[in-house]
């Protein structure tokens, strides 16, 4: 059976992006919960994305609904996953995530910062990392108890031993001063020890605060079987993001392939051929996967056709759609050198029909600009353009800046 990039791309506007509409399976998403369950996660390293994502997906919430998922509700939650990448997750998914990816991540993370402890040089010298690592970690733990939720500036005060610097050791630009209190975060985020918060000042700002995690699960987070949370995972994404490839899977969990290819034996699924080229391009095809109970009928039916056809999107950096599959030109087609940058990471991008046509920015004075890179006709160029002007309306001026821009989009909003 072969699925043709048209019906990947249907598929991924019915499953992925038209989520206010009601669905042939489950009715439209009324919260930032459903909208991030839809979607498995959702990536948090650049803080406004959270939000951005949610409310391009559902037209009828605004940034507080997302922040009290979040903050209030707790029933979102941040955690250090897939890739070595920060996620926000439903509630019930974190014991998933954390045995299905945060584990693997925080075992080399603990590694690799015991390593840098015992052979780089660092100010106090360290003579026993093991021990340095462990009254560190208890420092946080009872400033944290102590004080309740603190940024990582506040935390290195409270902490001193998370002001261990490693020295630079070379003339590069690059190579700084740099204290321990980076690293040792993200292995206590992995780890399950401490949960990222509310940033500090507007929704986007980059500062957040850390607390424990028996802040969010007072018994800690409840322990699963490796193997089978990394079953339960790639279940939960191939409902979201197939029909796909192993290769797909295997990237965006960041496992190695014998993980991906266990997980997927476990699961019921039928092979399938996968169209992966561009749209309008040569047919480029691939081996993929997609679970058997997915019926692609029903995410096909031609009374979908008209939202499809009439569906444009704007959506941030690093969405979970734009980031969903390693293998993406079929819905990028020739404009990744524009809208990623060279580490990989994407930027803000404009969706027509199911794939990418453009980009889009914040103006410092709040304005919602977007730019096409083809043609999409006029109703097209309607219809991104009353995106927009929805977008702009529920930011009501408020400004950010992303973390990762590209030359592209740095170049219009200059303009």
């Amino acid at each position: 059976m072969r699925i043709t990039g048209e019906q990947r791309r249907q598929r991924l506007v019915v499953r992925q992006l038209a989520l206010g509409v009601d669905g042939p399976r489950e009715p439209a998403a009324t919260t930032p919960e459903e909208v991030t369950r839809r979607l498995v996660a959702l990536h948090a390293t650049d803080a406004p994305s959270v939000h951005l994502a949610v409310l391009a997906r559902a037209p009828g919430l605004g940034l507080d609904d997302v922040r009290d998922a979040l903050f209030e509700r707790r029933s979102l939650v941040k955690v250090l996953g897939m890739r070595r990448t920060m996620f926000v997750v439903p509630r019930d998914m974190v014991p998933v995530v954390h045995a299905a990816a945060s584990t693997d991540v925080a075992r080399r993370l603990r590694t690799r910062l015991l390593k840098e402890l015992a052979t780089l040089p660092t100010d106090p010298p360290v003579a026993d990392p093991e021990s340095l690592l462990a009254a560190a970690q208890e420092q946080v733990h009872a400033a944290l108890v102590e004080h309740g939720p603190l940024d990582g500036a506040q935390l290195s005060r409270a902490a001193p031993l998370l002001r261990t610097a490693f020295l630079p050791t070379t003339d590069k630009a690059w190579d700084v001063r740099r204290t321990m209190t980076s690293p040792l975060l993200s292995v206590l985020s992995a780890e399950g020890a401490v949960v990222r918060g509310e940033p500090r000042g507007a929704w986007s700002s980059p500062r957040h605060v850390w607390s424990p995690m028996t802040d969010w699960f007072p018994d800690g987070i409840p322990a699963l079987d490796e193997d089978a949370a990394r079953t339960e995972l790639a279940r939960a994404w191939l409902e979201a993001f197939g029909p796909a490839t192993v290769a797909d899977l295997k990237w965006w969990t960041g496992w190695n392939l014998g993980q991906a290819r266990r997980a997927v034996a476990a699961l019921d699924v039928r092979e399938v051929e996968v169209e992966a080229g561009p749209p309008g391009g040569d047919a480029v095809v691939a081996d993929g996967v997609m679970l058997r109970s997915t019926d692609l009928d029903v995410d096909l039916d031609p009374a979908l056709d008209d939202v499809v056809a009439g569906h444009a999107a704007l959506l941030p950096t690093l969405d979970p759609t734009t980031m969903g599959w390693t293998a993406r030109d079929w819905y990028l087609g020739p404009h990744r050198p524009q809208l990623f940058d060279s580490a990989g990471n994407a930027g803000a991008t404009v969706w027509w029909q199911g794939r990418v046509v453009g980009l889009w920015v914040v103006r410092p004075d709040g304005d919602v600009a977007w730019r096409l890179l083809e043609d999409v006709g006029a109703d097209g160029e309607a219809a991104v353009a009353d995106e927009a002007a929805r977008l702009g309306a529920l930011l009501a001026g408020s400004t950010f800046t992303p973390g990762y821009t590209t030359p592209a989009y740095r170049e219009m909003l200059a303009g």
